[in-house]
C-alpha cells in the first residue's frame, strides 16, 4: 500500500561534504512550523529537516491504520528517502515526536549521532504519567481576553506564560499547524496511541550526545517520567525548565534555545569525530 510522501522544509546545504543531518519530529495536533522557531541555534554545518507527520501540516493521513507504529514505520522509510539507507542523522523529538526518535533510535542505533527530547511523551498512555500543575505565574488576562476564542484554548491550556511575545510566537508557529490538523487521522491515532516495545527494552544504552527538556507546569507529560530514561542515556544533560508548559520553547525560548544549541554543537562533535575514525 503507497503511503504518504513527506510535506518538508530543509534549512542548510546539503552539498558540504561534513554536513549532519538533522530530523526533527513534531507532537501531536501541530506541524513542522511547530519547531522551526529554534532553527537559528542550529551551526551551517547541520542540515535541518523538518517533516509534517501524516495527518498534520501539508502530509496527507496515512492509509489504513494510522496510530503509532505505523507512524513509526512511516518515519523509518521517509528518513531513508530523505538522507539515504545507510547514512547518520540527528534527531530533535518534541512531545509525541520525543516518542517516536527513541523508536526510531531502537530500530536504527548504528545510525543516529545523538537525540534531544523536548517535552517527550514517555508513557503514551495518559493514565499513567506524572505530570506537572499548569500555573500561570504571571496572568495576562487583557491579552487572553482580546484573543478569539478559537485561538486562545490552546496557548491558554498549553502554556504558561502570557506575555505579548509568547503570543506572537504561538500564532507564528504554532497556530498554523494546528489549523491544519486532519481531525480524522488524530482521532485514528488516539485509538492506536502506543508502541509495540519499550525502545529503551531494545537497545538497552545510548551513548551518543542526548538532551532531555522538560517543563516544570507541563500537565502533559509532566517532568518526572523522563527520570526513568536517564540510566539508558549515559551522555545526556536532563534539564527542568521553571515556568515552562508543555510548549516549552514557547514559554522559554531563550533557554530551550541555548540547551538545544549547545546540543548540535556536540552532534558536530560527534560527527567529525566519527568521520575521522
Amino acid at each position: 500500500m503507497t503511503q504518504p510522501k513527506a510535506n518538508m522544509a530543509i534549512q542548510g546545504n546539503d552539498a558540504r561534504g561534513d554536513v549532519v543531518p538533522v530530523i526533527f519530529i513534531h507532537g501531536m495536533g501541530v506541524d513542522h512550523r511547530s519547531l522551526m522557531l529554534l532553527d537559528g541555534v542550529f551551526p551551517g554545518s547541520m542540515r535541518r529537516i523538518y517533516l509534517d507527520l501524516p495527518g498534520f501540516g501539508g502530509t496527507p493521513a496515512l492509509n489504513g491504520e494510522g496510530g503509532l507504529p505505523e507512524m513509526a514505520d512511516w518515519l523509518q522509510s521517509t528518513i531513508d528517502d530523505v538522507i539515504g539507507g545507510s547514512g547518520a542523522f540527528a534527531m530533535v523529538g518534541n512531545s509525541m515526536g520525543g516518542a517516536l526518535a527513541r523508536e526510531i533510535l531502537a530500530r536504527e542505533p548504528k545510525r543516529v549521532l545523538g537525540l534531544a527530547l523536548l517535552a517527550p511523551v514517555v508513557d503514551p498512555r495518559h493514565a499513567y504519567r506524572k505530570v506537572g500543575e499548569h500555573v500561570v505565574a504571571d496572568p495576562n488576562p487583557k491579552l487572553i481576553h482580546a484573543l478569539p476564542q478559537e485561538q486562545v484554548f490552546d496557548f491558554v491550556t498549553m502554556g504558561v506564560n502570557q506575555s505579548y511575545e509568547a503570543w506572537r510566537r504561538y500564532q507564528r508557529f504554532i497556530l498554523p499547524g494546528v489549523r491544519l490538523c486532519d481531525r480524522e487521522a488524530c482521532a485514528r491515532l488516539g485509538d492506536r496511541y502506543f508502541l509495540t516495545d519499550v525502545p529503551e527494552r531494545m537497545f538497552g544504552t545510548f551513548t551518543g550526545p542526548t538532551l532531555i527538556v522538560t517543563g516544570r507546569e507541563d500537565q502533559i507529560v509532566g517532568y518526572e517520567d523522563q527520570h526513568a530514561l536517564i540510566p539508558h542515556y549515559p551522555n545526556a544533560e536532563f534539564v527542568v525548565l521553571e515556568n515552562a508548559g508543555h510548549n516549552l520553547y514557547i514559554d522559554r525560548p531563550e533557554e530551550t534555545g541555548r540547551l538545544v544549541g549547545d546540543w548540535a554543537d556536540r552532534i558536530v562533535e560527534a560527527a567529525a569525530n566519527l568521520n575521522a575514525a
